[in-house]
């Protein structure tokens, strides 16, 4: 049998003020496009992928597929698990410094955490890393 290592992730402090950060969402709610496809949710041990959401989507233009919790209030307002609109105003009130150019959402429902902690969450952190252009990332579940 395989052990996992379970590495803690460094406290990293953010070293700037939030009025001059921009900020990136990560979902694991199932968030994702309408015109992207869905999540798998007949698959038993779950869905690994993640769905890249751009910095000027618009809310509406959002739903979730997931099938592990109740989201039927994320389905009036998408905001409850994926906060896009509250960072624009934030950003508007000048709290934050801006909103990422890209987000992620993926169904944090998953029997393959080997696979999860080794490929899907680094992938994710990648993406963010190289295309968003955040300071930060506001993690969120569902």
């Amino acid at each position: 049998m395989t052990t996992m290592s379970r590495k803690c992730v460094p406290f990293t402090p953010l070293d700037r003020e939030l009025s001059k950060s921009t900020i990136a969402l990560v979902t694991a709610a199932g968030v994702h496009r309408k015109d992207q496809t869905p999540f798998n949710i007949a698959d038993e041990l779950g869905d690994l992928t993640f769905r890249i959401i751009s910095g000027d989507a618009q809310t509406s233009d959002l739903m979730v597929t997931h099938h592990h919790y109740d989201h039927a209030d994320a389905d009036q307002d998408v905001n409850v698990v994926f906060p896009l609109d509250i960072l624009r105003e934030l950003h508007a009130e000048g709290f934050i410094g801006g909103v990422a150019k890209q987000h992620i959402g993926y169904m944090g429902y998953t029997m393959q955490l080997k696979q999860m902690y080794e490929e899907t969450a680094p992938a994710i952190a990648e993406e963010i890393n190289k295309r968003s252009r955040a300071d930060a990332v506001v993690l969120t579940g569902g």
